[in-house]
């Protein structure tokens, strides 16, 4: 290092305290990044890699990108789950003796960002922290935008990837020794960014974590908040006390669930379109969008605080005119929560300002309208809304309506706001008018028609004559201050004298204003918190307006709660009713009772068991949060949690088949569940042979039934396992209704009691426009086989085994005494067709050739 330039050793020697971060190095006008940084930016912002003389035996890669232009370099990078440390020059250069002093200002990361397109605004934008203890895992999360603190203690890594997922974390806070398994297992079910930090001392921010008892969590959130404080060097101040949080408070939805679910994305796109939360965002507020996205994640589990949402619904929905006075206001309210964190930050401008006041200057007409609609709980509500009057005042009587972007331009500030202000104003204002009286003189003086007093920042005002008219100008009044090629300039006692007024005027103006507003953003600083408290009245407002609009657009009622049963009248899928548009939906019917606890669902493919099973779930969420519901009634159990087995995807990620998938998130729900969840599984068994398939599921069904009591909905396309509701009290049978008509299959999409008659599968094929030959070749199959004894499973185990046992660790899907077989001579032309049977193997050949193979040993039993 020593043979480089003092410069160079500057960078290498504060890129040393940032290893894994881009140093943008500030050198004048351009942040400048050296050696390996300067060779991934390159490759990352497309951006020209150039090299430089450093004093090495060699050149140096280096890459730089515009001061003015940093802000969207930054962003791209951060988007790419990139840290950048910003290095500014500390010092004036002119009084700089040798290397100019540099410093990291800030040092930004995915859970950091604080504005830019990397900032979604109806989105929260979370850091997350994990500390592990004995037998626990302490769990912290902050959004630095809003101020939001949360923290709880979690029981397994699962609950964390969960958490992780629910919340959208962008970065990953953790002790150095941290286990590199656990970090494995999180990144690979999350894009997250990893951070170290060994720090978690909580002396220096006792006032938010004060209340906490647990010496856990206040070492957990220590950790996240020491980060905060090395990263971003600057006041904190908008930090909100610290929410503890405990996960059995609400509905658990694992991470599988909200994914089958679709319920703040969509599995194909994942994207927002055609998920729960596309649905309900009627929002009018990004701060209300944030909330609404919490609800779906967190549905609640209190019988109470659920009906005091649809009770705040339900007067909001009564009061037509009321609630679209409310929207309309809503619409002028801007984002509070990150407007006041940007002040606490100091990179609020006087344009964000101007938003914070007309904000304010909505909230005296939201109470009002709000005190209007004469419901106590709204009333209540309507009480708790602070309008914050003084900092609304203060910010109208400082500030102008227009004010530039850069709060270092001046215009910032009203007249009468500042008395010294006024007055260099004035000198500024009238000096320029008299600057132009001033012109006109000399015209006049003069005779030159052309004459005209000009300014530049280097020369400052001066008055130029053109080169023919030099001679008309009077001798000694005039001093000649700069020649050009056609016109000279010239400076008088009189202009000297005004130029320094007028300079000096809007010198100490623009210093005076960027002073006072700097002063005025300390000032609102001390609202901060009152500035959060509205901002949850009026998100949780907007929710539940939001609530009341869909409910009334969408035609949805208000659910009633029973611990007993289960009824849905005239359900619908929320989501695929509105994507259907005109088309008609046909709404379904679904019950559970204390004796009615699982439905088996038959019927074809295609026909919408899965939409059924999604839409009781979905029933149950939007229940639970507070909204009402896609049925014309419903009355509902208040679910601890959901489960769903539901769609095929290889985990490519974590290396697992289809097969493996569906098993472990059937394990998941057997595992977990209790007789207060829902569990949905579609179509169990299917990765695997068909008897394999059809073993698995029995016993799956058989296990629930006997074991958990969970309300069940398991569709199935094994039709041999509808003889199981004769032996299982609980198991009820229904199926989608399809018909015939002219040979083709007519889906009707309706729930209907009892087991379907058939699986339509070719017909299905045929509206796939397979082959006609290949279709006709089927049907004959398909007679062929009919024309045989059907294969029936064994019902044998449908009285509760012995080997079940409700403690037991592992699940064991089948009694350990295979059951007893009767001995018969078996013909040896089968025995033929059963060797034949085991020489083929079914994984290398097509559907077609299987068929094939099946036609010819069908001709040899015959």
């Amino acid at each position: 290092m020593a043979t480089y330039t003092p410069m160079i050793q500057q960078y290498l020697k504060i890129k040393a305290e940032y290893q894994d971060a881009f140093l943008f190095f500030r050198l004048g006008d351009f942040y400048e990044m050296f050696f390996e940084d300067a060779k991934r930016a390159s490759a990352e912002l497309e951006i020209t890699l150039t090299s430089r003389d450093g004093g090495g035996a060699e050149r140096i890669p280096m890459c730089g990108v515009p001061y003015h232009s940093a802000p969207g370099y930054i962003e791209s990078l951060i988007e790419k789950g990139y840290k950048v440390a910003i290095c500014e020059q500390t010092e004036d250069p002119k009084q700089a003796k040798g290397v100019v002093r540099r410093e990291v200002v800030q040092l930004i990361t995915p859970g950091t960002v604080m504005n830019g397109k990397g900032l979604q605004e109806r989105e929260n934008n979370y850091l997350a922290s994990v500390t592990e203890f004995p037998s626990k895992f302490g769990f912290a999360v902050t959004d630095l935008s809003t101020g939001e603190n949360q923290v709880t203690l979690l029981n397994h890594i699962d609950d964390i990837i969960n958490e992780m997922y629910s919340l959208g974390a962008k970065e990953l806070v953790v002790h150095p020794d941290f286990s590199e398994s656990y970090i494995k297992k999180i990144a690979e079910r999350s894009r997250v960014t990893v951070s170290f930090e060994i720090d978690s001392g909580t002396e220096k921010f006792e006032s938010i974590i004060n209340h906490l008892e647990d010496a856990r969590l206040k070492e957990t959130f220590g950790r996240l908040h020491n980060y905060l404080q090395k990263t971003q060097k600057r006041s904190l101040d908008h930090l909100q006390k610290v929410k503890v949080y405990q996960l059995q408070d609400f509905m658990k939805i694992d991470l599988y669930s909200k994914r089958n679910l679709e319920l703040t994305e969509t599995i194909r796109s994942k994207g927002k379109k055609g998920s729960l939360l596309w649905l309900l965002d009627e929002t009018k507020t990004a701060m209300g969008a944030r909330m609404l996205k919490q609800w779906i994640d967190r549905p609640l589990l209190s019988k109470n605080e659920i009906e005091s949402r649809l009770q705040m619904v339900q007067s909001l929905l009564d009061h037509y005119f009321e609630r679209e006075d409310l929207r309309e206001r809503l619409k002028e309210v801007y984002d509070l929560e990150r407007l006041a964190g940007r002040v606490a930050f100091g990179n609020v401008n006087a344009r964000d300002l101007i938003q914070l006041k007309k904000s304010l200057q909505q909230v005296p007409a939201i109470k009002e309208v709000l005190t209007s609609v004469k419901h106590n709980q709204i009333n209540e509500m309507a009480e708790k809304i602070d309008p914050c009057t003084e900092l609304t005042d203060l910010l109208d009587a400082a500030l102008v309506e227009n004010p530039p972007l850069s709060i270092k331009d001046g215009n910032i500030m009203k007249d009468g706001f500042h008395e010294q202000l006024d007055q260099f104003r004035d000198a500024s204002r009238n000096g320029k008018s008299w600057i132009a009286e001033l012109e006109q003189q000399e015209r006049m003086r003069t005779g030159i028609k052309s004459l005209k007093i000009g300014f530049n920042r280097v020369f400052g005002y001066y008055i130029e004559v053109t080169r023919a008219n030099v001679h008309l100008l009077e001798e000694g009044r005039y001093t000649r201050k700069q020649t050009l090629t056609n016109a000279e300039r010239f400076i008088t006692p009189e202009l000297k004298e005004k130029e320094t007024l007028i300079l000096e005027a809007e010198e100490k103006m623009v210093d005076i204003e960027y002073e006072l507003f700097v002063k005025l953003r300390e000032q609102v600083k001390e609202f901060i918190p009152r500035l959060q408290s509205l901002s949850k009245c009026i998100s949780e407002l907007d929710v539940l307006q939001c609530f009341a609009v869909i409910s009334e657009k969408r035609h949805y009622s208000k659910p009633s709660f029973s611990d007993q049963e289960l009824f849905i009248k005239n359900g619908r899928h929320p989501v695929v009713e509105k994507v259907m548009n005109s088309q008609e939906y046909v709404p379904n019917d679904c019950y559970f009772s204390n004796e009615r606890g699982m439905l088996l669902i038959t019927g074809p493919n295609m026909s919408g068991k899965s939409t059924y099973m999604r839409q009781v779930a979905l029933t149950s969420i939007l229940a639970q949060i507070g909204c009402f519901v896609p049925a014309s009634e419903a009355v509902l159990p208040i679910f601890d949690q959901i489960f769903t087995r539901i769609g095929a995807a290889d985990d490519l990620i974590s290396g697992q088949s289809t097969f493996m998938v569906e098993m472990l998130e059937a394990k998941n729900a057997i595992v977990n569940a209790t007789d207060n969840s829902l569990i949905l599984f579609d179509e169990i068994g299917r990765g695997t042979s068909t008897y394999d398939g059809m073993a698995l599921a029995q016993a799956i069904i058989e296990h629930i039934h006997h074991h958990i009591g969970a309300k069940t909905l398991f569709s199935t396309h094994y039709h041999e396992l509808t003889s199981l509701a004769d032996g299982l009290p609980q198991l009820q049978n229904v199926h989608v209704s399809a018909i015939e008509e002219n040979g083709k299959v007519v889906f009707l999409h309706k729930i209907e009691e009892g087991p379907a008659d058939k699986s339509y599968g070719i017909h299905v094929a045929e509206l796939a426009e397979l082959p006609a030959e290949l279709i006709e070749r089927a049907k004959e199959i398909l007679e062929s086989l009919e024309a045989e004894q059907t294969v029936k499973v064994p019902a044998s185990v449908i009285e509760k085994p012995e080997t079940f046992k409700s403690d037991e660790a592992q699940l064991s899907f089948f009694n350990e005494q295979p059951a007893k077989k009767e001995s018969r001579q078996v013909p040896k032309k089968d025995m033929l067709v059963l060797e034949q049977l085991r020489a083929i193997n079914l994984l290398e050949m097509t559907p077609l050739d299987a068929m094939n193979e099946l036609y010819q040993i069908q001709k040899k039993l015959k």
